[in-house]
């Protein structure tokens, strides 16, 4: 009887917050022309797409891949979509989303960045614009994520539904040790 009522505490714990995941996490912002698109490394395919579609809407001219591990394999599914690879600049030593901010930034004061569209997934983009917002204010940031894959149903049964409770935690840490107030 107690592993049953640990299954359903459970369940309903994880339906709550991916039901308010899209309230609490996710954030979609009107678009307007930029400077440049800023792709976070991880969950690679998706957001390589997103990206690509973006450039080739002429959303901006210009790339930046940030984050270590994958961020030449990103580079390189943008370019295979067609997108030219010159106007792609990789920075693959960040390892969180604090430093893809941080070591994002000079890369973008040299490029004379003055409005930019930030593409992770949707469930980190609440505290990935809150993070790029904190270390480059002088930039006007806009996010466009990758869309959820499912219903919350779907995400509750398959693996976005660890992420997305995992991101809760992370708002939290992020609050607490670089001030992210979200």
């Amino acid at each position: 009887m107690a592993a049953v009522l640990a299954v359903l505490a459970y369940g309903i714990v994880v339906g709550a917050g991916l039901k308010g995941a899209e309230t609490w996490l996710f954030i979609r912002s009107a678009r307007a022309p930029a400077d440049v698109i800023v792709v976070l490394g991880g969950d690679g395919p998706p957001r390589a797409a997103q990206a690509a579609a973006l450039y080739k809407a002429g959303a901006a001219p210009r790339i930046l891949v940030s984050g270590s591990g994958d961020c030449a394999d990103i580079r390189r599914l943008i370019a295979e979509t067609g997108v030219p690879p010159e106007v792609i600049e990789i920075e693959c030593e960040s390892k969180n989303t604090w430093e893809n901010a941080e070591l994002s930034a000079p890369l973008l004061t040299a490029m004379g960045a003055r409005r930019a569209i930030l593409v992770t997934s949707w469930f980190h983009s609440r505290r990935a614009l809150s993070c790029f917002q904190s270390v480059l204010p002088g930039l006007e940031w806009m996010s466009a994520p990758v869309e959820p894959r499912g219903s919350v149903w779907q995400m509750m049964a398959g693996y976005d539904g660890v992420w997305v409770m995992k991101e809760y935690v992370k708002l939290g840490w992020y609050a607490m040790r670089y001030g992210i107030l979200v």
